[in-house]
């Protein structure tokens, strides 16, 4: 069993900081006494009735895959000084945890707090300067991006030019933006809720791409405050998978001619070519999945196809102004026997979204992707989005530009030293381009889009969310009309405000407008 040894921190970079601030009193005992509890004919077992010697007991169970044992014992960490890059390539890449962390879109960024990977000498040098100059970017964009952000905001909200006490939100329409040219080596901080089962699997897993040297740091000392709390789970703990061991590295041992530049760069063409302009393509859906919607209404019901046509059946499950379910605040879809019958439709889509914006799309857990090795993708040419506000001007545009061909030439300086991908593209900016194909069944598509067809979502999610539902419609148009912001699904359901935003509300009566007509710059 596994003795978790954290690496240590290079020297200059900020040290990560993680605590546990809640858990169970005892909650190595809940593998037991749920365990026995499911052969107990005399109750419940509690911690009372546990008696010495049923460790073994854990241990059988692990090695038998029955894991749900293990998952009773909840852990909060408050977590400080982790890279962007870890939370999007680990900590938020699966399905089994819940965060919330500082949001780059309302909170600035003030100084360059970034994950500083183990290099010396002239590369360390490098990489350093990097860091700042990415952050004297940020600052001179969100000067350059004001004045465009302040006619923007007014053009939407033309009521409010000339009066105070708007100043705040322009600023911040304008660091939304700035923070695209920050490495995703920055730093945040966080709440973050797992079961023990997840952080066994984190300490098995962390040597996994794409920045394994971060990853056991970080859950290192996850599993160190675990093992404080309760040291029972030592005997739970594996080693971690070996990098050599894992599939995709097995794979470029192989293979190694297929991690060129070139085969990359063919890649990368052939995607783009193949999403047809857009940011979101549906490239696979159910062919009957309207007509098994129906089908799976009436089954709920128990009521014949001659006695109610698909398209009642349909309304029934989906629409807001049949289905009072739909229009509350609390997603209790699940809990609805007639709506659970969108889960029989599915989609799947191809999507090309910046590191940024996909920070916010992975966290839609139940609309899973299939994200890419970082490190696969890169061609050492500049790869990256560049947002509305900033096509607004071309001087401003040409700049940006200007500062990705910077940040490119350094990560190339990087690499030609001899120093890894997985430390010289922590300089890649928020900006930098992720292609990945992502599936859903209807129920989870559409909690999605009721989130982010919102005007006040990330800009590039949004778009993505109009994307897929406009191909939606297409395919399946009874469906595909149930794809509404929040403002549209509340109005349907007669709920008021049709807002839910109060204070927050975008300036745009967004629920009277059809899906063709979305338009925005912030």
């Amino acid at each position: 069993m596994a003795e978790p040894i954290p690496l240590q921190v290079p020297e200059g970079s900020p040290e990560p900081r993680i605590r546990i601030v809640r858990h169970f009193v005892k909650p190595f005992n809940t593998v037991l006494t749920t365990a026995r509890t499911c052969y107990s004919s005399k109750g419940l077992i509690e911690d009372s009735d546990l008696k010495p010697g049923g460790e073994g007991l854990a241990r059988d169970l692990y090695e038998a895959g029955h894991h749900t044992t293990i998952q009773h014992a909840y852990f909060q960490f408050a977590m400080e000084n982790v890279s962007r890059q870890f939370l999007w390539s680990f900590l938020h890449a699966h399905p089994f945890y819940n965060s919330e962390q500082v949001s780059q879109r309302y909170v600035k960024v003030r100084k360059s707090n970034c994950f500083v990977p183990p290099l010396t000498g002239d590369a360390r040098a490098i990489y350093l300067e990097g860091v700042e100059q990415q952050l004297a970017f940020y600052r001179e964009l969100n000067q350059v991006l004001l004045p465009l952000a302040e006619t923007a905001y007014f053009q939407r909200f033309p009521a409010r030019r000339g009066k105070d006490g708007y100043a705040k939100e322009i600023e911040k329409k304008a660091q939304e933006i700035a923070r695209y040219v920050l490495p995703i080596a920055t730093c945040a901080y966080l709440y973050h809720t797992v079961s023990a089962l997840t952080i066994l699997r984190y300490w098995r897993m962390c040597e996994h791409a794409d920045v394994p040297y971060e990853q056991k740091l970080v859950v290192g000392k996850m599993v160190e405050a675990l093992l404080a709390i309760d040291p029972e789970y030592r005997r739970l703990l594996e080693e971690p998978v070996p990098v050599e061991e894992t599939p995709e590295a097995a794979f470029f041992a192989a293979r190694p001619e297929l991690a060129s530049r070139t085969v990359r760069s063919e890649f990368i063409a052939e995607f783009d070519a193949s999403l047809g302009g857009r940011m979101s393509k549906l490239v696979d859906w159910k062919a009957r999945a309207e007509e098994e919607t129906a089908r799976a209404v009436r089954e709920v019901l128990g009521v014949p196809s001659s006695r109610m046509t698909d398209d009642e059946a349909i309304a029934l499950a989906c629409d807001p102004s049949r289905n009072a379910t739909l229009g509350q605040a609390l997603n209790v879809t699940t809990f609805d026997k007639l709506t659970r019958a969108m889960h029989h439709p599915a989609y799947t889509f191809r999507k090309k979204i910046s590191h940024a914006g996909d920070s916010q799309d992975q966290r839609h857990r139940m609309t899973p992707a299939s994200r890419p090795m970082l490190a696969a993708h890169a061609t050492g040419e500049p790869d990256y989005a560049v947002p509305a506000l900033v096509r607004q001007d071309p001087k401003v545009e040409r700049r940006y530009r200007e500062m990705m061909v910077r940040v490119w030439e350094r990560i190339g300086a990087l690499q030609s030293m001899g120093v890894s991908d997985e430390f010289a593209l922590y300089l890649l900016p928020n900006a930098v381009n992720v292609r990945y194909t992502e599936s859903t069944d209807f129920l989870n598509l559409r909690h999605k889009h009721v989130m982010r067809l919102c005007y006040l979502a990330q800009e590039e999610i949004w778009q993505a969310s109009v994307d897929e539902a406009e191909q939606v419609r297409a395919v399946h148009p009874r469906l595909g009309a149930q794809l509404l912001p929040p403002c549209g699904v509340r109005k349907e359901a007669g709920t008021k405000p049709f807002c839910p935003e109060g204070a927050r509300f975008c300036g745009v009566p967004v629920w009277n407008l059809a899906l063709e007509d979305y338009r925005r710059v912030i």
